[in-house]
């Protein structure tokens, strides 16, 4: 199951990402918006969330840019999204990095190419090794950053 979101700059490319998704049999929740006007954290923060509950395996968040949507998801704990505009940063995003979730942006990329990078991302799998030590880091800073409250302020 694939989450899928955008704002209302975007509706045309995940219509066709929708599409696209249709023709290949791969199941998706559309977590909006259809049209209206919408703040892209809150779409983020949907299609995120069924990440970290388990309903969904991975998302795809498409903006104007992809960029805010990737700011926002990257605020989830648990949450690695990336913004790609190329074949090899999309490959290596899921290779090297585990990303869950793809950031594009209907103003600055082709539909064409937007649909390339959702196959490359969905069927490109984490090579784990030594990547998985780096992943972990970076669970350890999200965790860091998670702090209750009684550290000094800086």
């Amino acid at each position: 199951m694939i989450a899928i979101g955008c704002d209302h700059a975007a509706v045309n490319l995940k219509n066709a990402i929708k599409a696209h998704l249709d023709e290949k049999n791969i199941l998706y929740l559309d977590l909006g918006t259809d049209g209206e006007a919408c703040d892209y954290p809150d779409i983020a923060e949907k299609v995120c969330n069924e990440i970290i509950y388990g309903t969904a395996e991975k998302g795809i968040l498409v903006c104007g840019t992809g960029v805010g949507m990737s700011i926002a998801a990257n605020k989830i704990k648990g949450i690695r999204a990336a913004v790609c505009n190329d074949c090899f940063s999309t490959r290596y995003t899921r290779k090297h990095n585990d990303a869950n979730v793809l950031c594009m942006g209907e103003r600055v990329i082709g539909t064409g190419l937007a649909l390339e990078l959702v196959d490359i991302f969905l069927e490109t799998e984490f090579e784990g090794g030594r990547h998985q030590r780096r992943v972990d880091k970076i669970t350890e800073l999200e965790a860091k950053s998670m702090l209750d409250g009684d550290e000094e302020e800086f």
